[in-house]
């Protein structure tokens, strides 16, 4: 489309395969947009479009992702707030009829896989490095390895025990996070053998019942995982908790969208690298037609006996 639809806070830039959303800096502007600042989504990523009345004289022009699209929504599991969200353009009422035109161009470039959940993801992840400052510590993501460095001043006497903390990304199997605006928020990696359908709550992963509840099952190691975890997110080493001023969305999310990320490239890279090798061993069908003719008719010149044309036919055979 090659077109630009300006709205408040933020600006759409059509292309061929994508959107480019362009984030306005101002103090009304949400401090999650200004960090992040810009972001391309592919017309592959996205599930449906919608436009909807606003408040105040406004229209909202969104885009749906697919799920599992974007780290950043899968990172935020359902708990930023609207006014928060980055697939969201408000535009003044009387430009109502603009914005279903793009909304009607939009929809006619949804992919074939719209309403599937991703199997990748197709959104591009904050950059790292990243660092914010939690209550307890601060968290620093150089791109492989996240660390906790902890305060004297709000770290738990478990934290100071176990000592400042470092996790390679290949050892995690995700990230939960939970709202610094919810009540007792934090960030809490979630190590390989633990896995999680989503952010745990504060007392704990899989308990209670209110936003960001967790149920979380385990791997071959899980028995031993749940019992060496700590129920609380403030006395686990493998977690930073937020609280007034600490660890606030436009920080913490996008360093958990990173993390999320970096986790599952690095969880399908050995797939891939094994794929590949696979590939890369097995030898052309034809080639290999070709081989067995050629070994017939040596077998029936009787320049190869019986035994060696079953045993050489049978290797080849086996490359395939």
């Amino acid at each position: 489309m090659g077109d630009v639809l300006a709205g408040i806070q933020a600006t759409w830039e059509f292309d061929a395969d994508s959107v480019l959303i362009r984030f306005e800096r101002g103090i009304r502007t949400p401090r999650l947009f200004q960090s992040l600042r810009e972001r391309r989504v592919p017309h592959a990523a996205l599930s449906s479009v919608t436009l909807t009345p606003g408040k105040r004289g406004t229209v909202v022009l969104r885009a749906v992702p697919r799920p599992g699209a974007d780290p950043l929504l899968e990172a935020a599991a359902g708990q930023l707030k609207d006014g928060c969200d980055p697939y969201r353009l408000v535009l003044p009422a009387e430009r109502e009829t603009l914005a279903e035109y793009y909304a009607d161009e939009l929809r006619a470039r949804l992919g074939p896989d719209a309403g599937e959940p991703a199997e990748r993801f197709l959104v591009a992840a904050p950059e790292a490095p990243m660092r914010f400052k939690a209550y307890d510590g601060r968290a620093s993501f150089d791109g492989d390895r996240i660390s906790f460095r902890w305060f004297w001043t709000g770290a738990s006497s478990e934290k100071w025990k176990a000592g400042d903390q470092t996790f390679p990304v290949t050892e995690l199997s995700g990230v939960e996070w939970r709202s610094p605006e919810a009540f007792e928020g934090y960030l809490r990696l979630v190590p390989r053998g633990l896995e999680c359908t989503g952010p745990a709550t504060a007392e704990g992963p899989g308990l209670g019942g209110g936003p960001g509840a967790a149920l979380c099952t385990s791997t071959d190691r899980s028995a031993q995982s749940v019992a060496a975890r700590p129920t609380r997110a403030d006395e686990d080493p493998a977690a930073v908790i937020f609280g007034l001023g600490y660890g606030p969305v436009h920080e913490s999310l996008p360093f958990a969208a990173a993390v999320l990320e970096s986790v599952r490239r690095k969880q399908t890279a050995p797939v891939a690298a094994a794929t590949a090798l696979t590939s890369a061993g097995r030898r052309d069908p034809a080639d290999i037609a070709e081989r067995i003719h050629h070994l017939g008719e040596l077998h029936r010149a009787g320049l190869v006996t019986d035994d060696e044309f079953s045993a050489k036919k049978a290797q080849l055979l086996a490359e395939l």
